[in-house]
């Protein structure tokens, strides 16, 4: 039974992969994904995943309640910690260009039982990282309706009771009630961007790519004009006492680290779409490490700015930035554009997140871990369709009825358990497999590698000991799946049975 348990993916070396090729796996005549997407593409996906949540929403939390203006710091060491592990991404997905990301490169060097761990975990990062920006994005929502509001006489606000979440967790990791029905807003998103996953990847691209044009200017103009403005008094004390553990002080530096590290999780869903990708072998690192750098060079400068402007401890809202701007009459208009651009950068983070869960699902589908009906692709569209509306329907749930705050630690648990199975995984094949053309090779193997898993789980430990009932939950959970059913359909273990 171990041996199945750890039996690992066969791979093959792959050749130049060209756009509309049919995957090796693919059966005679079957729909497959449709291979269109370019380096630009890639790098935009990225950006798209990766600026939104953590400058608009979870910066003013994690400064707020952990590392005050010292989150700087917080964003550096995430930050490393991504630059180890996307290193190591880049040369799985130009020497695996399939759209598993962690889970099919677990599945490939560590054996069956560890990759669905790491299949699962991405399930967390992926789907709980759309319940959480949806989360914020309702935040928004109700701040444009508010500014609308102010502009044309009208009361457009939404209710409390329709637009915060109805559920909440206490310190005892017990759920309450709020008082609250749902949070529609979210649900309203979350369901408009699963049926543009639906339709394409064509689309899908093409409309992130408006919306990432779109945010990187409104951040432009906060960046500029709220420069100003900034009160070196208001980085005094740069680090605030420790209060607690996880409260200010160097503790509270991890702490904002671990939350933060939700930031980043866009350049592992680019990852996603190395199945989608015209050139992967070429592209998929450009994508991956390009989109990297230019989200830590903007999300250091926010976080710079907006502890500047602004108390630490006023941050603590679903939307810092314009709760920032609130203290200054003259950048009401900025507030007004802040807020738009804040609703479009969301909305991108959701819609790559919805792809990246998709894709997963139809990866673990296709192994036989999951049902079959999930690897489906449709005829036309070209795109995971039945996956999609199930990744789609259960983020809304999850949106309707979870606050931000705990969803954003979940997620940066499971994005942490993901890459340090990455950062091993690549050194394992180094050694097992030496003989894989690899367009791009991390450059210091052994340093890379082991730092980048060091950080990943010291990082993964400094939440865990928060939160480990809801993470031992979801991870029982998930075996129970596998054992009453990933485990007696797994292709793999059929073909070596």
């Amino acid at each position: 039974m171990l041996k199945n348990l750890f039996a690992t993916h066969p791979i093959q070396a792959s050749p130049h992969v060209d756009a509309g090729e049919l995957p090796h796996d693919s059966l005679q005549g079957e729909a497959s994904l449709k291979r269109v997407l370019t380096a630009r593409h890639l790098v935009m996906l990225g950006i798209g995943a990766v600026i939104g949540a953590g400058i608009f929403v979870i910066t003013g939390q994690a400064a707020a309640e952990h590392a005050g203006p010292a989150l700087v710091i917080s964003f550096i060491v995430a930050g490393i910690a991504c630059a180890f592990a996307g290193l190591c991404y880049a040369e799985f997905a130009a020497m695996i260009p399939v759209s598993g990301s962690a889970y099919a490169y677990s599945y490939a060097t560590l054996g069956e039982i560890v990759a669905w761990f790491i299949g699962w975990n991405l399930v967390l990062e992926y789907l709980f990282a759309v319940a959480t920006v949806a989360a914020g994005w309702s935040g928004y929502f109700n701040e444009c309706l508010s500014i609308l509001g102010h502009w044309t006489g009208l009361s457009l606000a939404l209710p409390d009771y329709l637009s915060s979440a109805p559920l909440k967790f206490t310190d005892t990791h017990q759920i309450v009630g709020t008082g609250a029905l749902i949070n529609l807003p979210a649900v309203l998103i979350v369901s408009a961007l699963t049926l543009l996953c639906y339709r394409g990847i064509t689309q899908s691209t093409f409309v992130n790519s408006l919306i990432v044009t779109i945010k990187v200017v409104v951040i432009g103009l906060f960046l500029i004009f709220a420069f100003r403005f900034i009160d070196p008094a208001n980085w005094h004390p740069f680090i605030p006492p420790e209060e607690g553990p996880g409260r200010f002080g160097t503790s509270g530096i991890f702490r904002a680290a671990v939350l933060v590290f939700f930031s980043y999780v866009g350049f592992d869903a680019v990852s996603t779409a190395a199945g989608e990708a015209k050139n992967p072998q070429r592209d998929m690192p450009i994508g991956i490490l390009g989109s990297l750098f230019i989200c830590t060079v903007l999300y250091i400068a926010m976080a710079l700015t907006l502890t500047g402007i602004a108390p630490y401890h006023m941050l603590g809202t679903p939307e810092p930035v314009a709760t920032a701007l609130s203290l200054y009459p003259q950048l009401t208009w900025l507030k007004a554009i802040v807020s738009f651009g804040a609703l479009a950068g969301l909305s991108s983070v959701i819609l790559v997140m919805l792809l990246g869960t998709s894709r997963i699902f139809f990866s673990m589908a296709k192994d036989g871990l999951l049902p079959k009906t999930m690897s489906r692709v449709h005829p036309s569209h070209r795109t995971p369709h039945v996956a999609t509306v199930i990744a789609g329907v259960a983020a809304l749930v999850i949106a309707g009825l979870f606050p931000v705050s705990i969803l954003g630690e979940l997620v940066s648990m499971g994005t942490l358990l993901a890459f340090t199975t990455v950062c091993i995984g690549v050194l394992i094949l180094r050694y097992t497999r030496p003989e894989l053309p690899r367009s791009f090779r991390v450059p210091g193997i052994w340093v890379v590698s082991i730092l980048g898993s060091a950080i990943c789980l010291y990082l993964f430990w400094q939440s865990f000991r928060a939160n480990w009932p809801l993470m031992l939950g979801w991870t029982t959970f998930g075996m129970l799946i596998y054992g009453f059913y990933g485990y007696s359909h797994s292709k793999l273990r059929k073909q070596n049975s």
